[in-house]
Order: C-alpha cells, then sequence, then structure tokens
C-alpha cells in the first residue's frame, strides 16, 4: 500500500472507526486505504463515496454505480471483516479463487486476519471485485 486514504469528510464514518476496537480498527484503516488506493487505480470505478450502512463505514461508487457496497466492520465473533451484499456472488468468487485460504462469514463477509501481514494481493482482488461488480 502506497498511498494514503483522504480524510474523513463524514464525522459518523471517523465515530465509527474510532468506535473499534484498537487491533481491529488499526486492520480496517488499513484495508480503507487500500480501498481508495484500488479505486483510484481502477479504470471506470470514479469517485468513491464512505457514508454509513448498518452503522458501519461503507464504501460506494456512486457517480458510475460500476459496484456493490462494500462495509467494513467487526464480525459477532470479533475480530475484522470486510462486508459485501449477501446477494452478489463477490464472496463466493473470491472464495472460489482462493479456496480455503480465508475465513468467511457465509456469503456475506472475509474475516480479515488478526495477526500478520495483511494479504494485500488477494484483498485487492475482492475489492476491485466489488468496486466493478455492475460492470
Amino acid at each position: 500500500m502506497t498511498q494514503g486514504a483522504p480524510a474523513f469528510e463524514h464525522p459518523g464514518v471517523a465515530a465509527a472507526f474510532d468506535a473499534f476496537p484498537p487491533g481491529a480498527r488499526d486492520r480496517l484503516m488499513q484495508v480503507r486505504r487500500l480501498i481508495f488506493e484500488v479505486a483510484a487505480q481502477t479504470d471506470r470505478v470514479g469517485r468513491i463515496a464512505e457514508t454509513l450502512k448498518w452503522g458501519q463505514p461503507a464504501y460506494l461508487t456512486p457517480d458510475t454505480k460500476s459496484g456493490s457496497t462494500l462495509r467494513l466492520g467487526v464480525p459477532k465473533g470479533g475480530g475484522a471483516a470486510i462486508f459485501a451484499h449477501c446477494q452478489t456472488s463477490i464472496i463466493s468468487d473470491f472464495d472460489a479463487l482462493f479456496p480455503g485460504a480465508f475465513r468467511l462469514d457465509g456469503n456475506r463477509a472475509v474475516l480479515l486476519p488478526e495477526e500478520g501481514a495483511l494479504p494485500v494481493a488477494p484483498l485487492r482482488m475482492l475489492i476491485r471485485s466489488g468496486l466493478t461488480y455492475h460492470l
């Protein structure tokens, strides 16, 4: 990850990140930065809007409508996760590319490893898939 993420424009999103447990917050801030990087490097995605959905930071492509909403949060069992709309194939497609390599929460989330380096290359693919889902 090379670029930084933009400052929070929505005070509610900043508050949501502040409310995460410290370990999860650090992981999710890394993923937030990655979302903005992938969007900037991917044709036809356009501007990313950062807002709250179900109390979680959510990332949308409002101008191009190229993607499905991705959310960041803490699953019921703790840790950190990237959530996708459960009626899309985003999570199942990702699992097909990396069978058994990641813990999943059904067809709605990829649970992030709590320790070690963030698996950036596969997560870039997951994020790109979400941001271009409707193309």
